[in-house]
């Protein structure tokens, strides 16, 4: 029982329930090892009574948490949680006062209708109890909900990496983003188009490729500078003599590059079109900068601070000692010590050239915002936030004391993975976040919305809850750890009101009681994928699980036919995802018993199409099948409706097909069409499939219900 009270203390789950009613216990050595990752000891009933010894000591000594988090406007409407309950549990005649962030100080009294009305922001509370304690505390003042888009809008949802054009350099880049945004804006009146994470990865090294996923990178805070289009770099214009003429022999090869991939098939190759463009970016880089621009460079250094100056640390020293800063010679696996300070004066050139890089992307990310905005876009970009960082990576070496070391984000085991998943990247404390005032998460968020019209957070449960497994256990004996949502949700409100961006959360897969529910209540979009959007509480009553009417779905929400982990909406419709999946030996089931119950979804989605009057053309024409599969969309109340780019030309192939590493190309495909031949964004831009796609995409549904007609 002392072991399950001092884990239940810190948020350590001892059983969960991976259905309703069906509890699974967590393994004792779990919780001890997940405990000690917390920096508690739990691993003799003697530590046990220690630990809560000690945590009741501190709670009756204590007069403020670390961090208390508020909703504007109503206060005492906070709903019980922690942080609030700590303010009603003050002695009496405590004093209270807050140093705002502006520099301000006032009185306060928790709760009182005439104390003065705290701006948001993240400020100080002080505290004086009658007793003579004092505490200090951060305290963040959230707005009751985070801003929702405009109206109603459509989009497109694309992998930057696999939209090349003729200017590309072997994989998509940011100018690309930009012509895509400012086309498709101008052309079929979109309001956002939707990227992958562009956080900076973990470089290969000895001959191993660098890892190709966004979702397990580097750095999020910082892009990656392989986004950026090396001739919109203003000084690239100025190369002169032999560094231009080197910078031509590079330009030659990048076309190289992309007509291996666009015309000869191959796949993207993120490693050689980074070792071009670095080769171009430091010839560009002795070009000198005139003076605006050498005063915006600095103004950038200034405003990006300490964390820019370890990220580029880290990029420099990966490049003497290679990327995984846990295998470092000495003192240089720790960021503040004197041997790191020595090896940022000795490598302080290839820092400041790391730290120019991070300044030119976040240029290009800035125009191609403009450039939807301009379009008329009321969106713009939807940026992609991962849900945790490599264990080598930059991020992971800066901010050590807030990952928990010898843990791995994952999932339990579930009807689709019976033995869990372990995604390899080392969570978050929770305890750390706290007591820094949640400061690594709030400048995340402040750096990704920087250019953002929205952003997409990757597992949003994991606002939550995270299923934590111990360093060399199986996924399936982790256990769950849990955050303080309010603290969570009232941060990431408080940076998505500053940045006046929406945000989504990718709500797929196992998520806990009331969580979609909180989520939607701070306004938090929701993921609605279309395959998975049916009647599941008649199927409950004991009926099948038929399609959701379209009425029925949430209108607080993205609707999509698909996603990069999902099959092409082409192959869902054909069977060629099942197909697929064999070949790879991936099926839990015989072959034909798949492909039957594959057919029979579909079908049921195509015999309410016809119902709804969407498929005129017959169940048999795939084209038109794709295009009814948008117009249901639209037929939804749903907030945004997007677009998967491939799905727009027939592509057959999925981005990324869980469960695999170098049985399938994952995050190395360009966009293709029906046959499989990438297509260009030129191309794109002409498709006849295309057009008549975004044709029915940009119709409007009647009033009485029925299909889309007309123009928006």
């Amino acid at each position: 029982m002392g072991r399950a009270r001092l884990a239940a203390l810190h948020g350590v789950a001892t059983s969960y329930e991976p259905s309703p009613g069906d509890g699974v216990p967590v393994p004792e050595d779990t919780v001890v090892a997940v405990l000690a990752a917390l920096g508690v000891d739990a691993s003799t009933p003697r530590s046990v009574r220690d630990a809560l010894e000690a945590h009741d000591r501190a709670e009756r000594h204590r007069l403020l948490p670390a961090t208390v988090v508020l909703r504007s406007r109503a206060p005492e409407g906070a709903r019980g949680t922690a942080p609030a309950s700590a303010l009603r549990a003050l002695p009496e005649g405590t004093a209270l006062r807050v140093d705002t962030e502006d520099g301000g100080s006032l009185p306060w009294t928790y709760g009182d209708a005439a104390a003065p009305e705290l701006p948001l922001g993240r400020h100080l509370l002080r505290a004086h109890a009658p007793d003579g304690r004092t505490a200090t505390a951060s305290l963040i003042v959230a707005p009751r909900r985070l801003p929702t888009p405009p109206g109603r809008g459509h989009g497109f949802l694309v992998q930057l990496y696999s939209l090349l054009s003729a200017r590309s350099w072997g994989m998509g880049d940011l100018g690309d983003l930009a012509e895509l945004a400012a086309w498709s804006g101008r052309a079929f009146g979109s309001d956002f188009v939707q990227v992958n994470p562009l956080h900076a990865a973990v470089p290969g090294t000895g001959g191993a490729p660098t890892d190709p996923s966004p979702y397990r990178p580097s750095s999020r805070r910082f892009p990656d500078p392989v986004h950026l289009r090396v001739e919109d770099v203003t000084e690239f214009a100025y190369l002169t003599g032999a560094h231009r003429d080197r910078a031509d022999q590079l330009l030659t090869r990048a076309a190289a590059l992309r007509e291996a991939v666009l015309t000869d098939g191959e796949l993207i190759d993120r490693d050689a079109v980074w070792a071009l463009k670095r080769r171009a970016l430091e010839l560009v880089r002795a070009v000198p900068m005139a003076p605006g621009r050498r005063a915006a460079y600095d103004a950038f250094l200034a405003g990006q601070g300490q964390a820019l100056d370890d990220h580029s640390t880290w990029c420099a020293l990966a490049e003497v000692h290679g990327p995984d800063w846990r295998s470092w010679p000495g003192g240089l696996k720790d960021p503040r010590s004197a041997r790191t300070a020595q090896a940022r004066c000795e490598l302080l050139d290839r820092v400041d050239f790391h730290c120019w890089l991070a300044w030119l992307t976040d240029q290009q990310l800035a125009a191609a915002q403009r450039a939807a905005r301009e379009a008329g876009m009321r969106v713009g970009l939807v940026h992609d936030l991962a849900v945790g960082v490599h264990p080598s990576g930059a991020d992971a070496w800066a901010q050590q004391d807030a990952f928990a070391a010898g843990m791995s984000v994952g999932a339990p085991p579930d009807a689709f993975n019976s033995r869990g998943q372990d995604w390899g990247l080392p969570p978050w404390r929770p305890d750390a976040l706290e007591a820094t005032g949640y400061g690594p998460y709030r400048d995340l968020l402040r750096a990704l919305l920087r250019h953002a019209g929205a952003l997409r957070v990757d597992h949003v449960m994991g606002l939550f809850r995270l299923w934590w497994v111990p360093q060399g256990m199986e996924p399936a004996r982790g256990t769950y750890v849990r955050y303080d949502p309010e603290a969570m949700l009232g941060v990431l409100a408080l940076e998505a009101h500053r940045a006046n961006a929406a945000v989504v959360g990718e709500d797929l897969g196992t998520v806990g009681p009331g969580v979609r529910e909180e989520l939607a209540e701070r306004g938090v979009l929701g993921t609605s994928v279309l395959w998975f959007e049916r009647d599941y509480g008649r199927a409950a009553g004991g009926g099948p699980a038929e399609p959701l009417e379209p009425a029925r779905w949430r209108t607080e929400c993205l609707a999509t036919a698909t996603t990069h982990d999902l099959p092409s909406t082409a192959a869902r419709l054909t069977g060629e995802h099942v197909e697929l999946r064999h070949r790879l030996g991936l099926l839990g089931r015989p072959l034909a018993e798949e492909q039957r119950e594959d057919a029979r979804e579909v079908a049921e989605w195509l015999a309410l199409f016809g119902r709804l009057g969407l498929l005129p053309e017959g169940p048999y024409d795939e084209e038109a099948a794709v295009r009814a599969v948008h117009r249901y969309l639209l037929m939804t109340p749903a907030r945004m409706t997007g677009v998967w780019l491939p799905d727009a030309v027939g592509d057959r192939r999925p981005q990324n097909l869980p469960g695999t590493w170098d049985e399938y190309p994952n995050w190395r495909l360009p966009i293709a069409d029906a046959s499989g031949r990438p297509v260009s964004l030129e191309e794109l831009t002409v498709s006849p499939r295309l057009h008549t796609l975004m044709e029915a995409v940009r119709g409007r549904p009647r009033e009485d219900g029925g299909p889309p007609e007309g123009r928006r």
